[in-house]
């Protein structure tokens, strides 16, 4: 292990990758704890333990590493892009322009870039507008607790500017994880996502501790382990199904006729369903500050909390189901299948076209199934427990463990294929 992490460090275009990547983390972390202007910086403190582990701005400050609640000028994070990416994606299944543009290549795949940072700058706009507004009317059951207006002297003017900052930041921060993909080691967004969880652990070990106690706690550290081994163990697993392409004469050249495989992964949806299945459980809390009806709001206070037994059964439920839908629209059956008769390839005694697409279909229910049941029980696990002991400290710990966990992962196995090409051992053996 300390052999490899030296041998990072001698080669030189690999060191200055993990360099430039920790120097990017530094600056993420500066513009999430540097505050917008005319916040009442005092009601922030007061409120920010009481809002992490309830209402709808808990969920989100979690992929902001605490940044949403201190109304940083990162506060909104990376979840503007991560919205605006999923929104893209889905959309892309059902508007012909946008799925011509995935079938052009690089071309294509740069202009669905180009719209999803303009669909992260509008979203970011919205979600400033409604945060402002948030914390200025005094919207107690959003922000998790009692809630005087956090905006000093406040006008227009000043929500405006406090609006075009966090807009501003969003921006900064799309451009600083597309230069550490560009320049630097592993995915940017999920670097950045990564930063902001785990910056969330220390804090939420110790309010288990303080609210459970050192039973509870060491119960949780041992279940942590438990789920630690399993999440790498399903993190590894694929299908490969195997792909031969037909071979083809041009002029004197022969091309085709090689071998290759369709990984197909366990987890292939990621944390895409939790985050799904979160914002979906937030509609009602929304909709209980709206409507005018008192027994409506009484039961989501009730059992719409993430330590509640309602709560964590139906949230497990929405995963699974969301992990079944993700996944046909990330990996289409019928697209696969159309994409390996235009290039010559067939599956070995499987014919092309509706053959092929039933057959990747079958495959693709076998392993969404147990992918599906993983990620669900990883995510609420740790909350059945919670709700038992009455612990509100860190509803999201499944989640964090599971971000944590797989973009560690990712970025291993890249430094060790920057590795392996100059002949050096890396840390997956």
């Amino acid at each position: 292990m300390l052999s490899s992490l030296k041998n990072i460090f001698k080669v030189p275009d690999l060191r200055n990758k993990v360099l430039f990547t920790l120097f990017i983390i530094v600056v993420y972390e500066v513009g999430a704890n540097v505050i917008v202007p005319y916040v009442n910086f005092s009601a922030i403190q007061q409120i920010e333990a009481s809002a992490k582990s309830a209402g709808i701005l808990g969920y989100l400050n979690l992929f902001s590493g605490g940044g949403l609640l201190r109304m940083a000028v990162f506060g909104l994070g990376i979840m503007p892009y991560i919205t605006s990416s999923i929104i893209i994606q889905l959309l892309t299944t059902v508007i012909p322009k946008l799925e011509e543009w995935r079938d052009q290549g690089a071309v294509g795949q740069k202009k669905l870039t180009q719209t999803t940072r303009y669909l992260t700058v509008v979203l970011a706009v919205l979600q400033a507008s409604g945060l402002v507004y948030v914390f200025h009317t005094n919207a107690a059951s959003l922000l998790g607790g009692n809630v005087n207006n956090l905006i000093l002297h406040f006008t227009i003017w000043k929500a405006i500017f406090i609006v075009l900052t966090l807009t501003a930041g969003t921006a900064l921060v799309m451009w600083l994880a597309e230069l550490i993909t560009q320049r630097g080691v592993g995915n940017g967004m999920s670097i950045l996502i990564f930063v902001n969880v785990v910056a969330g652990i220390p804090a939420g070990g110790a309010g288990v501790l303080s609210e459970g106690g050192k039973v509870e706690f060491g119960v949780m550290v041992l279940l942590t382990l438990v789920l630690l081994v399993w999440v790498v163990f399903m993190e590894q697993g694929q299908r490969r199904i195997p792909v031969t392409f037909a071979k083809r004469v041009v002029g004197r050249r022969t091309y085709g006729g090689s071998s290759t495989y369709i990984p197909l992964k366990v987890n292939q949806s990621g944390v895409i369903p939790i985050i799904f299945a979160s914002s979906l459980l937030y509609i009602p809390v929304l909709l209980s500050n709206l409507l005018p009806s008192t027994s409506f709001r009484t039961f989501v206070n009730d059992h719409i909390q993430p330590t509640n037994y309602l709560y964590v059964v139906v949230y497990g439920i929405l995963i699974f189901a969301f992990t079944f839908f993700y996944v046909y629209v990330a990996f289409d059956p019928h697209q696969q299948a159309d994409i390996l008769r235009k290039q010559g390839g067939f599956i070995p005694g499987i014919r092309p076209g509706p053959p092929t697409e039933r057959y990747l279909s079958r495959i693709l229910n076998r392993i969404t199934v147990p992918g599906g049941l993983y990620l669900a029980i990883v995510a609420v696990a740790p909350s059945f427990l919670m709700a038992a002991w009455h612990i509100t400290a860190y509803p999201y710990y499944g989640t964090t463990l599971l971000i944590a966990v797989g973009v560690t992962l990712e970025t291993m196995k890249q430094i060790d294929s920057q590795l392996m090409m100059r002949n050096y051992a890396g840390f997956l053996q």
